[in-house]
């Protein structure tokens, strides 16, 4: 079984050498288990690969979706380090259970509901550390260079406008992580992620009308944090 490295640099695309052992998959998948697979999926061949025990199969898919993942818990839980650790563990995870996997949904949606598992458990368990420490989880955090990661930057920006835009992030983020538990997960999943309605119910096992409500009250409740932030929102 491969091993994921702990500090992967998860921002760089690059897959852990761990995993990879150093040598790049060809994007090239099983066809005739693609075909076989009840919802169309482009990483299905693959997939299938890895149920017959190809680790390299696998190192392809963290390649593809880490960022991805990475992205979801970092929005989750608005810590660098703990969205790495979310994001390996969920990987292993998915390895060790791909086996059960049987393609009623893509692997992606299947992946993410591994991610948010992950995310939830570790919220929970900082959430009472820091209550056992008398701490607060209001305040902001960021990444390890302190501002929030995989959004381009435009080369014309001058370092005014970047400082400016780190602040709006930082605040975004803040506002991200003030929000219930439930509706967080909604609104990263459908405004930031982009998964559909019918994605995020498999994913959370909510009826889709259950999803859209969330959804509707999360927008509410952040747009509502931005307008103490900022003021009224023109």
């Amino acid at each position: 079984m491969p091993v994921l490295d702990r500090k992967v640099n998860l921002r760089d695309g690059l897959a852990p050498p761990a995993m990879t052992g150093g040598n790049v998959l060809p994007e090239r998948s099983d066809p005739e288990d693609a075909q076989n697979r009840a919802i169309a999926d482009d990483d299905a061949g693959f997939v299938a690969r890895c149920q017959r025990g190809d680790t390299d199969a696998f190192a392809f898919l963290v390649r593809r979706h880490q960022k991805k993942m990475f992205n979801i818990a970092y929005r989750m839980i608005g810590d660098y380090d703990g969205a790495c650790d979310v994001v390996q563990e969920a990987f292993l995870s998915a390895w060790r259970a791909i086996g059960k996997f049987r393609g009623e949904a893509r692997f992606a949606t299947w992946l993410c509901g591994i991610v948010l598992n992950h995310a939830r458990s570790n919220l929970a368990q900082r959430a009472a550390r820091f209550r056992l420490e008398g701490a607060s989880l209001d305040g902001p955090m960021k990444s390890e260079d302190g501002s929030l990661l995989n959004e381009p930057r435009s080369r014309e920006e001058s370092a005014v406008e970047r400082i400016e835009k780190r602040e709006m992030e930082a605040k975004v983020q803040e506002c991200i992580g003030c929000l219930d538990g439930e509706q967080r997960e909604v609104l990263v999943l459908r405004d930031i992620q982009g998964f559909s309605y019918e994605e995020i119910g498999a994913m959370l096992k909510l009826p889709e009308g259950t999803v859209k409500s969330r959804l509707f009250r999360a927008r509410n409740a952040l747009k509502d944090g931005l307008r103490r932030v900022w003021g009224d929102l023109r």
